[in-house]
């Protein structure tokens, strides 16, 4: 059984962004032009401010020298955060949601807007706007009746301390480092 480049990469770098206690959402290997971008994505509960991006792409950096798992050639290195508007898959994203805006597609064909109150194993307990000045109602929702669900960018959001756990996460950090080949 053959293994795909990104799969043999998240191999190689979980383990060294966990050590920097961030979990490791996301790896991409794109090719632009004649150039080649590894994009990884990390996040934490707790966020990951510029310096947390910086320190991780230094220590995945020196580990990606020390292999030649990107090969010979040049390519660039870029280490960001999810962003504002990220798609929900696992359990951790739905908690580090909460109390934000999301926008879910439904097994039954439905979509739901509504701002996430709690998460437990099973599912999540969500609170949907009112309209045309109707009061929010409550409502549950399994991980079984979810399709799709991504975060919504709020321009008017009241601060209710919602974000605690993640502190920046409307903002998408990322740092750029770029690899040539030596001569």
């Amino acid at each position: 059984m053959s293994t795909t480049q990104s799969e043999r990469l998240r191999e190689l770098l979980e383990p060294l962004v966990a050590s920097q206690g961030l979990d490791l959402e996301e790896i991409a290997v794109d090719s632009v032009g004649r150039k080649r971008v590894l994009r990884v994505v990390v996040d934490s509960d707790t966020g990951a401010d510029l310096d947390r991006i910086a320190d991780v792409s230094r220590a995945l950096s020196a580990k990606l020298d020390e292999t030649d798992a990107m090969g010979s050639g040049e390519y660039t290195l870029e280490v960001g955060t999810p962003g504002a508007e990220r798609t929900l898959t696992e359990h951790r994203h739905f908690v580090r949601a909460t109390h934000r805006l999301v926008r879910f597609q439904l097994h039954e064909g439905g979509e739901l807007v509504a701002r996430i109150l709690g998460v437990d194993d099973e599912g999540l307990d969500v609170e949907v706007p009112g309209v045309k000045g109707r009061k929010a109602t409550t409502r549950r929702i399994t991980f079984g009746d979810i399709d799709k669900a991504r975060v919504q960018v709020e321009f008017n959001r009241k601060d209710d301390g919602g974000d605690k756990a993640s502190g920046n996460n409307s903002k998408n950090n990322s740092m750029n480092t770029t690899k040539e080949e030596e001569a």
